[in-house]
């Protein structure tokens, strides 16, 4: 469907960089182009646009210093999200948008899935693009992946998209595409569908050429059938690599990783703006369906902003979860609205499906739910809780306790859970700073430094009113027990949900060198098949050996005991 690769995407090379490719802003329509005439249909067309590591601050609407002038109008225009949620790493949230299922429901509780781990999204979790493939919809995925690839069945074009371009891995160079894991442990990591994309590799920068194929996909598609489009640019993540021209505006930033990601967030707004131009340039923008989202919080060290908002990436302080969206759309009622409703990324899976005209089986116990009157009318959100998390295997709190817990919860454990208002944090949440924009100058580090927290109180329990206090200052665990212990009890409910927790040790099949130099697949069917066969050879001589000891008249030891016994 898209056979013809880059070698197509050289003609709209000259669209992907620069606000005039085609004329105007987002809301404008191409000069000499107008959308293709026909009704609509019922079926929306849906893209899903996913930031990696953009900070809570980090878009112009935000206060930030980056100019985003395409996010900023298609929030403007649409409706913004201000009380919406994400997990604070790359796979948990990915994995949520995907399967609609909390982390715990899931097995993918603590922390990412590793380059070198023989693990990936669980086999028997019923995907996003699966569940619109059997409405009808061509589904498509440029960008990062990160939900594991050790096995074929793992790779996205396994579950659900009809092609796949992008990164298996979490990070890699933007240009070469290459990541190393550890000392000696490197490979290359850009694909087309299950294959690595050598020859369709240039050496452009990574959010150009996602880009440029996403430009391919909407051309090449006919605009009168359902598309879901999967947008998961590795912008703003580290490293922090940008084209130079995208510094121009920022050289007054002192800091130069604020400088580097300044610059590398100006060109992902640019290309947003060149993936909104073709929506509109080929017929489908009148129809379609624009979600914004970031992954995770920002990294401050990594030139990242939360402020005001507690912790960063990692983490589970507001800083780390609660997350820049907003959604595009002429199919929405309240346009220009902001939402302030509790949203969460489990939501979009039973969100779309239902605006797909979609089935959601009864027996798929999602964690999301429809929340598309509410962004759209303005209507209460039917959630009213967020299981943020829980990790048990994350490092202990070392003053953790049953007892802290009033014997409902042992306070050791890294969770975090809100409920209406409340939000309550056990364990060790993570950095918990504040770093206020002033870091990223001369004056700094003397404000940074004055926002540090002392843990000399050893606490495991934090409660906080996040409508009231959404900077996280004022914990309130001591002033409302019985809050405080109604939580725990949600949290222990949670938890009798949970499944196993899957994070297997590395596997040295997996090195690159093993595989033609490229980061991909390497648990072969074959040698788990010749195991089995293997196992089952040596169980079938043991029976022979068996068979004939009883024809010589020899008893089983165990018979032998019985008899004597």
């Amino acid at each position: 469907m898209v056979a013809a690769g880059l070698a197509g995407l050289a003609l709209l090379s000259l669209l992907t960089c620069g606000y005039l490719a085609w004329g105007g802003g987002p809301g404008d329509t191409p000069r000499g182009q107008q959308p293709r005439p026909g009704a609509r249909r019922s079926q929306p067309h849906i893209i899903f646009i996913l930031a990696d590591d953009q900070g809570f601050r980090d878009v112009g609407y935000h206060g930030s210093e980056i100019r985003t002038p395409t996010l900023d109008r298609l929030a403007a225009e649409g409706v913004k999200l201000e009380n919406y949620y994400v997990q604070p790493m790359c796979t948990p949230s990915r994995s949520q948008l995907i399967t609609g299922k909390y982390q715990i429901h899931t097995g993918l509780q603590h922390s990412i899935i590793r380059p070198t781990q023989p693990n990936c999204l669980p086999l028997d979790n019923v995907t996003l693009p699966q569940k619109l493939k059997e409405v009808g919809y061509s589904t498509h995925m440029v960008g990062k992946w990160h939900l594991g690839f050790y096995r074929r069945e793992c790779m996205p074009t396994q579950r659900g998209f009809d092609s796949f371009f992008g990164s298996l891995l979490g990070s890699g160079d933007y240009y070469t595409h290459f990541k190393c894991d550890s000392p000696g442990i490197c490979g290359y990591d850009l694909y087309e569908n299950d294959n690595a994309a050598w020859d369709h590799d240039t050496g452009i920068y990574s959010t150009q050429m996602y880009t440029q194929k996403v430009q391919h996909i909407l051309a090449s598609h006919d605009p009168e059938k359902p598309i879901f489009l999967y947008i998961a640019y590795q912008a703003v993540h580290s490293p922090l690599q940008a084209p130079g021209r995208y510094f121009e505006h920022y050289r007054s930033i002192n800091n130069i990783n604020r400088r580097r990601y300044a610059a590398m967030l100006a060109c992902l707004d640019e290309a947003i703006n060149n993936v909104t131009l073709a929506l509109k340039r080929y017929g489908y923008y009148e129809n379609s369906i624009i979600i914004y989202s970031s992954d995770n919080g920002g990294q401050p060290m990594a030139g990242g902003s939360n402020w005001p908002l507690r912790g960063s990436k990692g983490t589970y302080w507001e800083g780390g979860i609660r997350a820049v969206g907003f959604v595009h759309s002429p199919l929405l009622k309240n346009k220009g609205s902001v939402c302030k409703e509790l949203v969460h990324i489990t939501d979009w899976f039973p969100t779309l499906i239902t605006l797909a005209e979609g089935q959601i089986d009864e027996d798929i116990q999602l964690d999301g739910y429809d929340i598309w009157e509410t962004i759209s009318e303005g209507r209460r959100s039917p959630r009213v809780d967020i299981l943020h998390n829980i990790d048990p295997i994350y490092t202990k709190a070392k003053n953790g306790s049953w007892a802290a817990g009033y014997g409902i919860w042992n306070t050791a454990i890294q969770s975090a859970i809100r409920v209406n208002h409340w939000k309550l944090l056990t364990g060790n949440p993570g950095y918990s700073d504040w770093v206020p924009p002033q870091a990223f100058s001369n004056a700094g580090p003397n404000r940074w430094h004055n926002e540090r927290v002392s843990w000399s109180a050893g606490k495991t329990v934090w409660l906080f009113n996040i409508s009231a206090d959404p900077y996280e200052r004022v914990d309130l665990s001591a002033r409302y027990p019985e809050v405080v212990k109604q939580l725990l009890r949600r949290l222990s409910q949670f938890n009798r949900t949970a499944v196993p927790v899957r994070y297997p040790p590395k596997d040295p099949r997996s090195n690159p060198k093993l595989n033609g130099g490229v980061w991909g697949p390497w648990f072969k069917e074959d040698d788990k098949k010749k195991k089995s066969d293997k196992s089952k050879g040596v169980n079938k001589k043991k029976k022979n050996k068996k068979k004939a000891n009883r024809k010589k008249g020899h008893l089983f030891p165990c018979r032998s005991r019985l008899a004597s016994g």
